[in-house]
């Protein structure tokens, strides 16, 4: 529709990243009266079959792509898509549903990963680079790689909304070190399974996973004194408060030195000290021992987590610093670069 922007996340607001990227900024926007629609992409039932690791069949998954190519021939002027239109989709016949609608590319992750050995989808995310209006980079890294590709490139950040961080919540009484994420991503914590079983094998520290309850009896983290707990939008702030430490391990590839280091932003906002892989965004969030750690081997792991725990005046530096850098990575700071950026790109 003419003089609306119009945004197509991959996911409704079930999927974080669409969540965090997309709808916060449509929500204010609306608020604000402007003109805007939302077109969600694929559905919450195959999402939630896909984080409760039942695995999706092939029929849902081709019903679930016929939705986003039936979309996508409806594209609107003004568009602001998550990565692409349609996945698995080439390059020639997504550029055919696009026309000569402006766009522009939100990236958070290193998408070009997933296509790199399929001769037919190589070039894709180059091209629609190419094509792009305007692209959104969440770090360095991709703002880096999509500059190559196209001169307007914004760098946003996958933000924290800090209204959502204000009410105190009292700590848990054992030494609590959380994670937060998703059944798909909690593969790096069972990659992390030995670090995790050194670290967290007393009772007085433990490792709170919010992510999906049943991972405890389903793939446990066999020798680790973890909680498991479903991760739920209401929730999430309070489960963050009451823990000590906020923990993001990584395994060091081309698909994690380009993700988001969103945990991470999550954590600083709730007051907690970081404890991280040093790969990709990682470097750039953790300031070493002032807001947290980077540990790259077991000893280091074991250390920055004692560290923390036993010494109180390094934990109440390290928890003042995160909340002092909280706004440096906020929804409050860079809506209205996103605003600026949108309108300047779609000549509104």
């Amino acid at each position: 529709m003419p003089g609306v922007i119009n945004f197509y996340p991959r996911y409704s607001e079930l999927g974080a990243s669409s969540r965090h990227r997309f709808y916060g900024y449509f929500q204010r926007l609306a608020a604000e009266g402007e003109a805007v629609e939302m077109h969600p992409g694929m559905s919450d039932g195959y999402l939630q079959k896909l984080y409760a690791g039942k695995g999706v069949s092939k029929c849902l998954k081709l019903r679930e792509l016929m939705h986003l190519f039936l979309r996508g021939t409806e594209v609107q002027d003004r568009a602001i898509i998550e990565y692409e239109l349609v996945p698995g989709l080439p390059w020639r016949l997504e550029h055919l549903l696009l026309k000569n609608r402006r766009y522009i590319l939100n990236f958070d992750d290193n998408v070009w990963v997933k296509y790199q050995n399929i001769s037919p989808l190589r070039n894709k995310f180059d091209m629609l680079c190419r094509n792009a209006s305007g692209i959104i980079a969440a770090n360095k890294f991709l703002f880096e790689k999509v500059s190559s590709l196209n001169k307007n490139v914004c760098l946003i950040p996958t933000v924290v909304d800090l209204e959502k961080y204000r009410d105190d919540v009292e700590k848990s009484g054992v030494f609590t070190a959380v994670w937060i994420g998703t059944p798909v991503t909690y593969k790096y914590l069972e990659d992390f399974l030995p670090v995790l079983q050194r670290v967290f094998n007393t009772p007085d520290c433990r490792l709170l996973v919010v992510a999906r309850k049943d991972l405890g009896s389903t793939r446990p983290l066999k020798g680790v004194n973890a909680g498991y707990v479903d991760w739920s939008e209401t929730a999430e702030v309070s489960l963050l408060k009451q823990s000590h430490i906020g923990l993001m391990p990584l395994t060091d590839d081309d698909f994690s030195r380009g993700k988001s280091a969103f945990k991470l932003l999550q954590y600083q906002a709730a007051g907690l000290p970081l404890v991280a892989s040093p790969v990709g965004e990682n470097n750039l969030i953790v300031e070493q021992g002032k807001n947290g750690f980077c540990a790259k081997s077991v000893d280091e792991w074991i250390n920055a987590v004692d560290l923390l725990k036993n010494d109180r005046a390094l934990y109440a530096a390290c928890s003042e610093y995160a909340l002092s850098k909280a706004y440096e990575y906020s929804f409050q700071k860079y809506y209205p670069l996103f605003k600026e950026f949108i309108y300047k790109t779609f000549d509104i």
